[in-house]
Order: C-alpha cells, then sequence, then structure tokens
C-alpha cells in the first residue's frame, strides 16, 4: 500500500513509468548514500575498537556491583562512545533501507 502512494507521487501521470527528476537525481542521491554509509561504517569501526571490554565486575559473594562509577557510566568517554555506536548503527540501518527502496523505485519494481 504505501509503495503504491510512493510510485503515485514519483509517477509524472499515470501512464509514466517514471518522472524525469527520479532518473536524473536517484543515482545522484545513491552514490551519495552509499559514500555516507562507507564513512559511518568506518566511523563504526573505529567506535567500536576504542570501547573497553564489556565485564561485569559482579562480586563472587553477593553477585552485586553497585559502584558510583556503575550508576554514572553514561557521563564517562566510554559511556559516550557506546552512545555514538548506537547511533552510527541506526543511521546505517535507515540509509540501508532508504537506498533499497531507492532502488527498488528507480527499477520500477514498485
Amino acid at each position: 500500500m504505501l509503495f503504491k502512494y510512493v510510485s503515485l507521487i514519483c509517477a509524472k501521470d499515470a501512464n509514466a513509468e517514471t518522472a524525469d527528476w527520479i532518473v536524473k537525481s536517484f543515482p545522484i542521491a545513491k552514490i551519495v548514500i552509499m559514500c555516507v554509509l562507507a564513512l559511518l561504517s568506518v566511523a563504526m569501526i573505529v567506535l567500536i575498537v576504542m570501547q573497553k571490554s564489556n565485564t561485569n565486575g559482579a562480586s563472587a559473594i553477593t553477585g552485586q556491583s553497585d559502584t558510583f562509577y556503575n550508576r554514572n557510566k553514561s557521563a564517562t568517554l566510554q559511556g559516550k562512545i557506546k552512545v555514538l555506536t548506537i547511533i552510527c548503527a541506526v543511521c546505517i540501518m535507515v540509509l540501508c533501507i532508504a537506498f533499497f527502496v531507492m532502488t527498488q523505485i528507480y527499477e520500477g519494481t514498485i
């Protein structure tokens, strides 16, 4: 259903295959998306390598590790790196979906 509305927006009229602005702009947009995906991928690799190992540090006797550091982990550099990693992953996912939808529209399979 969503693809039907997208294809109606993209076509000039009901009989047209693909609008001219799609034919001209989609290849450029696809190249831009691929470049951004490559940059985000490199950034995500660097962010993952920068993270420390995720050890629990729980006490053997009590099983708890309630320290000041554990309660305020998000304010540290490691917490910020973890948040940036999640943001990079979400951006990569959204751009991949947008890329494949654009490809399907451009090829006329939608």
